[in-house]
């Protein structure tokens, strides 16, 4: 199914907030961003960079600002989307069609376009990565294979570790042997533990 097809039906089918949705889409399509389907969620671009996304649940709809920890948010009504998860994303909650405070709601979202223009966006810091141990078994396979152990080098730190942890958690040792015999040609085309899911 096509996006804009998604987009429609997202809209179209019965719910109890169907009229307060429609009326955000209604202010947001008066913004010129573009509308796509991503998530599960009507999503407003602004050059293929998420600005809005336009939400409905069981006790409430509402707006999604992917950078809205920028906007000012001079009436006090956005919440972090999901605490502890989410650093940069602000949701603003309505319960009724009558919460739509039309200028108020055409105001944030021209703010969060302008603070997309101007780059404002939020770039999540990086946890650096330590190094975990190499487990003997696969230390002694590398040592016995050139090729494998110069390739496993070559590997980021990300997937080096990614290669230790599988060994590491086997419990018995055949399951050991058995993942070893399954990454070592991977380690040898200098590829990832999970490279063919990303």
């Amino acid at each position: 199914m096509e996006k804009a097809e998604k987009v429609e039906r997202y809209y179209s089918e019965e719910h109890h907030f169907s009229e307060g949705i429609a009326k955000l889409r209604a202010l947001v399509l008066k913004t010129g961003l573009e509308e796509t389907y991503k998530w599960m969620f009507p999503t407003y671009t602004l050059e293929g960079k998420n600005v809005i996304s336009i939400c409905k649940f069981k006790k409430h709809f509402g707006i999604w600002f992917f950078n809205g920890v920028f906007l000012k948010d001079t009436k006090q009504v956005l919440e972090n989307a999901q605490e502890g998860k989410t650093q940069a994303m602000r949701h603003w909650k309505f319960y009724t069609i009558e919460d739509i405070d039309k200028t108020a709601v055409l105001g944030y979202m021209q703010e969060a376009i302008e603070n997309q223009k101007n780059g404002r966006i939020f770039v999540p810091i990086k946890k650096k990565i330590e190094k975990r141990p190499v487990p003997k078994l696969l230390k002694d396979a590398l040592a016995k294979n050139a090729n494998a152990a110069e390739a496993f080098k070559k590997l980021s730190l990300y997937n080096q570790n990614e290669y230790s942890e599988y060994i590491e958690k086997a419990k018995q040792e055949k399951t050991k042997l058995s993942r070893l015999e399954k990454i070592l040609p991977m380690i040898i085309e200098v590829k990832g533990l999970n490279d063919k899911y990303r």
